[in-house]
């Protein structure tokens, strides 16, 4: 399918791009001693980590459904997106520990020209993968580029952060440079949380939303020969639903009527709701 190439083509570039720009903010980090930079170093580390992660699981993902998973590895996704959150809020408390001491230790760094101008490359290069996984995420709904996508956009304010902090350095105004770090820490801890709840919410089988919920029931009301509707039900199968519903029907219709109507019914629903990969119509007599 697209949407796992789309996947593929994003995870390989966020690779590159990621170990190219933690090399870079490692090495003027040490040698400058900017706990800001060191801060964006190690969330460089992480994004490598996310990349390979989505990588990975987009590659499960992508697999076809077989008998051991009849509803194919869709979950996948979830799964790993689940992994990249833990590891954005464990390296996030970390940093955040580093940039207290930093800060009520008084730490002090060198002023360098080059932590100037490694920000703004980094700035240039991770607002350009931002618009690149957006476009990809919108056109194939996949989250894990949405974990990707708010990565990188959190990375263009973390380094513009970075940067800022370098100028304050300039005029001998440390301080702010270790409460850059120590902000940019619980940035990325709430970051991590938000995407660790939404994958939580799907492996753990939340029901459909609202508007897809009512969807299916204005597709079902345009059936006169429907009468009621019982045990709607709703299981996420990666990031589409299989879902389960009752009709009742006249009593008096033929069995072969009725379930020439379930039939089409269902057939309605996956063609005209993108989020249903499946739908079961049970029928019972009124």
């Amino acid at each position: 399918m697209d949407r796992f190439k789309d996947a593929k083509k994003v995870s390989i570039l966020g690779v590159i791009a990621n170990i190219f720009l933690l090399i870079m903010k490692g090495i003027i980090g040490f040698f400058s001693h900017s706990q800001a930079m060191i801060v964006d170093a190690f969330n460089s580390a992480g994004d490598v980590f996310s990349s390979v992660m989505t990588f990975i699981g987009n590659k499960i993902a992508s697999r076809p459904n077989d008998e051991d998973h009849n509803l194919g590895h869709g979950k996948a996704e979830y799964i790993f997106s689940l992994l990249i959150s833990v590891s954005m809020m464990y390296i996030s408390i970390k940093l955040l520990i580093n940039s207290a001491k930093s800060f009520f230790n008084h730490d002090v760094y060198k002023f360098s020209i080059y932590l100037i101008i490694i920000s703004i490359v980094c700035i240039i290069i991770k607002l350009l993968l931002f618009i690149y996984t957006k476009y990809y995420y919108h056109k194939s709904n996949n989250i894990l580029l949405k974990a990707n996508m708010i990565d990188h956009r959190n990375d263009i304010i973390i380094t513009s952060f970075t940067l800022i902090s370098a100028f304050f350095s300039k005029y001998g105004i440390y301080w702010f440079d270790s409460l850059v770090g120590f902000l940019i820490s619980i940035w990325l801890f709430y970051t991590g949380l938000v995407i660790y709840l939404e994958s939580y919410d799907v492996l753990m089988d939340k029901t459909i939303g609202e508007n897809g919920k009512q969807k299916v029931l204005d597709i079902t009301s345009k059936y006169p020969q429907i009468k009621k509707i019982q045990h709607f039900n709703s299981t996420p199968i990666g990031y589409k639903y299989q879902i389960s519903l009752t009709i009742f029907v006249d009593g008096d219709m033929s069995t072969y009527d009725s379930h020439k109507i379930a039939d089409r019914l269902e057939k309605d629903i996956c063609e005209n709701i993108d989020d249903v990969y499946l739908a079961i119509i049970h029928v019972n007599p009124l």
